[in-house]
């Protein structure tokens, strides 16, 4: 039976080809009413065009993009600009690279959202024109400091390579004439050139032990063998203690951790050292004293060094912990302390806080584990000038360049402070403090503390 032929069917093939024929072109009508009708804009659809990435090309040059630098400045097909911009006159620094979002203010609103009243647009435009000149203060500020620093690192290095050829043309060849001279000994105190510090601290600690490469050869040997037959008395405690140091020496470095290229090295010198000296054998610091002689010399002229500089009384006592002398010492700087600084003293006295709190770690690695790398190297250089005084004299400059904080703070504060010392520690004003404190009358107390205790001429 034919389709058009059942009596219950209301249309026909041709009457629905007629029907979808006539409801495309509605549409198309419709369509076309719609698209000359202007856009109409709700809440909804302005977050939904703020927030949404269109990949429509058509779409995307109209949208409002709230956070792009450029949108501002873009043109749409048309040749109308997505919003009105201002007067060029009223922003003569116009930069679109330079003002990114901030270049919402000098621009009216879109048209689906209320204008800017006078007042208002005003306002924006002051507020932009302080944005910028703001913007270009710090940038200028930034720009002075950079070539500020430029110009002291250009400064410094000049100096440094004046000093190294007064070092290597006048004062090292006649090292012992030259050394006790004024002129010498003021340049010493600004610090040692690197190219001249491991040798100036070789001739400065000397060698009265008379060590020898030969016997840190012997000595490393013989530690060898004593750790392979387990006969050494001491030794394997004082090993393990090593192993664990290593890893905590200079970490920032990476050189002296497992695996890095000083690792080995350090760990012969110390293991050395304990051999040479089983009386003494391994103490906690150690491994800093070693890494700084190491950074500076080789490894036989470090442990020649080394050996000597553990033998200067102040050092001696400590890693011997002959408690009784390190009273003495501890008594003799808090003597200082209370010449210097009687306020911190008094404080210090009613928070309890003695100076084997603070002190010990100090002198045990010489600052090298307290201050910064190079600060501490100037601190050595210094000390291997003046001697076991300038420890306490170093002592007292923290304590003075920390005097306001540590008055105001209790015990734990206090304690914190003094054993973690800030990284940004200002050097340069440190030293100025030391050069203040009366240092002749001081080294002169803890000179004749020194003969009276270990019987023995100071080294400086």
């Amino acid at each position: 039976m034919p389709l058009n032929s059942n009596p219950h069917s209301h249309t026909s093939l041709s009457s629905l080809s007629n029907y979808s024929s006539s409801t495309d072109f509605t549409e198309h009508t419709n369509s076309l009413e719609r698209s000359c009708e202007p856009p109409r804009f709700g809440l909804a659809s302005f977050w939904t065009r703020a927030f949404t990435r269109k990949t429509d090309n058509d779409h995307s040059a109209a949208s409002w993009k709230l956070f792009s630098r450029t949108s501002f400045f873009q043109k749409s097909r048309s040749g109308q600009s997505s919003c009105s911009s201002l007067n060029s006159s009223s922003s003569p620094t116009l930069n679109p690279r330079s003002i990114g979002s901030t270049g919402l203010i000098l621009h009216s609103r879109p048209s689906f959202l209320p204008a800017k009243c006078p007042e208002e647009e005003l306002h924006h435009q002051i507020l932009h024109h302080k944005l910028l000149e703001e913007s270009q203060r710090r940038e200028q500020t930034k720009l002075q400091e950079k070539e500020k620093r430029i110009e002291e690192l250009c400064k410094q290095e000049e100096q440094v390579a004046a000093a190294t050829k007064i070092w290597t043309s006048e004062i090292l060849p006649q090292w012992e004439i030259s050394r006790k001279l004024r002129k010498t000994r003021d340049l010493w105190w600004q610090g040692l050139p690197p190219s001249v510090r491991g040798q100036v601290w070789k001739l400065s600690i000397g060698n009265d032990l008379n060590v020898t490469p030969e016997l840190f050869a012997l000595c490393l040997e013989r530690a060898k063998e004593k750790l392979i037959n387990c006969d050494g008395v001491g030794l394997e405690s004082s090993v393990e203690g090593i192993k664990l140091d290593l890893s905590r020496t200079f970490p920032h470095l990476g050189i002296f951790q497992t695996g890095g290229p000083y690792h080995n090295v350090l760990g012969d010198l110390l293991s050395a050292y304990v051999c040479f000296r089983p009386d003494i054998g391994y103490v906690q610091g150690m491994s800093f004293l070693a890494a700084t002689l190491l950074l500076n010399l080789e490894v036989s002229d470090a442990f020649i060094s080394f050996s000597n500089l553990l033998n200067r009384p102040l050092l001696h006592a400590f890693f011997r912990l002959d408690h009784a002398k390190m009273a003495d010492f501890y008594a003799g700087f808090e003597a200082l302390l209370k010449s210097q600084l009687p306020k911190v003293y008094s404080h210090f006295l009613a928070l309890n806080l003695t100076p084997d709190l603070y002190l010990q770690e100090w002198i045990y690695t010489l600052y090298s584990r307290s201050l910064p790398l190079d600060l501490a190297s100037r601190v050595w250089d210094v000390y291997c000038r003046d001697g076991d005084d300038l420890i306490f004299r170093i002592a007292i400059g923290i304590l003075k360049l920390y005097e306001s904080t540590l008055l105001e703070s209790d015990f734990i504060h206090s304690a914190q402070l003094l054993t973690n010392l800030p990284e940004d520690i200002d050097g340069i004003k440190l030293f100025k403090i030391v050069e203040q404190i009366g240092a002749y009358q001081e080294k002169s107390r803890f000179t004749q503390m020194l003969t009276h205790h270990f019987k023995v001429k100071g080294h400086t």
